[in-house]
């Protein structure tokens, strides 16, 4: 069977004031064309379909509308929630989801269908685990286990540690697992030893919730979800990372998915790159000159610029870069006087020093007279 892993879409998640759905809308097409071009029979999305636990309108009918594009007439698509979602409204449309070949576990018992006349569909289900088989008989059994919530973390067994938590949790995607079939984990967890970036929030919170390596089982393949680097963990467990870069420190990270293909119980396992949605670029130069030359010719980027200066940009330089590249979504300068500068600690910052710091930082540009005088005397009744 042909499986490709996919995960962290995250529809809606914007760059800092940038609109980014219409390139989650490219990348989504372009997920549907590969599983079309590669004969896909099922697609595996591991966790944070969404950015929000409350996603537009617009984000949810993104999200409705690719999914059964992806899932077409003629193959099967298994979800599970991350963090980020509302794992129960998420799977409220299970029922009828399922019937289109689309099947969601959430953090709330849902009822998967199962049969049906696609050719490639679910023939077993249960609260967290799903068997689906291909037109050509063959099957794979896989163990869904969505972000586990707040809610049960707090359950009743409170002694256990959080590996053993983790581990019994997987023992219930088990349930009825006769080792016939290709096994296959499907999480949206933090696995001790991945990569994060800087578009992770809070992601082990502080490590308490990482996942020990020897909690994971050691036959089939782990489909995993919640790091936005593609990367391997453990010899059969892998991250396929966010289909598009999120925060620039993966600037340079190759996008894609992760193609599985299955004989028995072994199986081959290649990358496919995607290229939709606009690259994320770093870049640094010494003044203003320097910088509108380097920024030139990059409309289809997103970039953060850094500036090395010896005095603050004028009005007039912040309008020229913003002019020469609408891509500009973060502008930091660094502004040093002398060969050895002394460095100014915010507590040492009048409130006028710090508010025109923060304008510059957030809008890379001076703050109006009115505006700062008004903050100011807001300032002034406050204390």
């Amino acid at each position: 069977m042909k499986i490709l892993h996919t995960s962290d879409w995250h529809i809606g998640k914007r760059l800092m004031d940038r609109e980014r759905l219409p390139e989650q809308e490219q990348m989504l097409d372009e997920i549907a064309q590969i599983c079309e071009r590669e004969g896909v029979e099922l697609v595996l999305i591991a966790g944070d379909v969404f950015d929000t636990y409350l996603p537009s309108a617009e984000a949810e009918e993104l999200f409705f509308r690719a999914v059964k594009k992806i899932a077409s007439t003629n193959r099967a698509v298994v979800a599970v929630s991350g963090n980020h979602d509302d794992g129960v409204r998420l799977a409220a449309s299970a029922p009828l989801a399922g019937e289109q070949g689309v099947y969601l576990f959430g953090n709330r018992p849902a009822a998967i269908p199962v049969g049906g006349e696609r050719p490639v569909r679910a023939v077993r289900a249960g609260e967290r685990y799903v068997v689906i088989r291909n037109a050509a008989g063959e099957e794979v059994y896989i163990n869904a286990l969505p972000y586990p919530n707040e809610a049960r973390f707090k359950e009743d067994k409170t002694e256990e540690s959080f590996p053993e938590k983790i581990s019994r949790w997987m023992q219930m995607g088990e349930a009825v697992y006769d080792g016939a079939q290709f096994h296959i984990l499907l999480t949206h967890l933090f696995v001790a030893g991945g990569k994060t970036s800087e578009s992770e929030r809070d992601i082990d919170l502080g490590g308490a919730r990482a996942v020990p390596q020897y909690c994971l089982p050691k036959e089939g393949y782990i489909a995993l979800g919640h790091l936005h680097k593609p990367q391997k963990v453990a010899e059969n467990a892998r991250y396929s990372g966010s289909p598009l870069a999120y925060s620039f420190d993966e600037a340079n990270t190759n996008k894609g998915v992760f193609l599985l293909e299955t004989k028995g119980k072994e199986y081959t396992l290649r990358e496919i790159p995607l290229h939709a949605g606009r690259r994320l670029v770093r870049l640094e130069c010494n003044g203003a000159a320097a910088a509108l030359e380097l920024l030139r010719g990059r409309e289809n980027e997103f970039v953060e610029l850094t500036i090395n200066l010896t005095a603050p940009l004028t009005s007039a330089e912040t309008q020229a870069l913003r002019e020469a590249c609408e891509g500009l979504v973060s502008l930091i300068t660094r502004v040093q006087t002398e060969e050895h500068a002394a460095i100014v600690r915010r507590s040492a910052l009048s409130d006028a020093e710090m508010f025109t710091e923060y304008y510059r930082a957030q809008f890379m540009e001076e703050p109006a007279e009115e505006l700062l005088t008004a903050f100011l005397r807001l300032v002034s009744e406050e204390a």
